[in-house]
């Protein structure tokens, strides 16, 4: 039961840095673009070399947008 409590708090503080932070917001919108390209890449039933290049640049990506979040977020804790 308490795992699901800090999961609730962890979205309410998603939600308020959505609102107040300019930064997180961009950060997180940034993250969900990117994440919607890489469902869309993933999609196709043959990936060419391109494809699959533009896939490990769109991971590292969005890897350092999580980074960045997740800086953001330890500063709210």
């Amino acid at each position: 039961m308490q795992g699901g409590l800090i999961v609730t708090r962890e979205e309410e503080l998603i939600a308020r840095l959505m609102v107040e932070d300019e930064e997180f917001k961009k950060i997180k919108k940034a993250h969900a673009e990117l994440s919607s390209q890489l469902d869309e890449l993933e999609k196709k039933p043959y990936l060419t070399p391109q494809d699959e290049m533009e896939i490990k640049i769109i991971k590292k990506k969005k890897l350092a947008y999580k980074d960045e979040m997740e800086k953001i977020l330890r500063k709210h804790r």
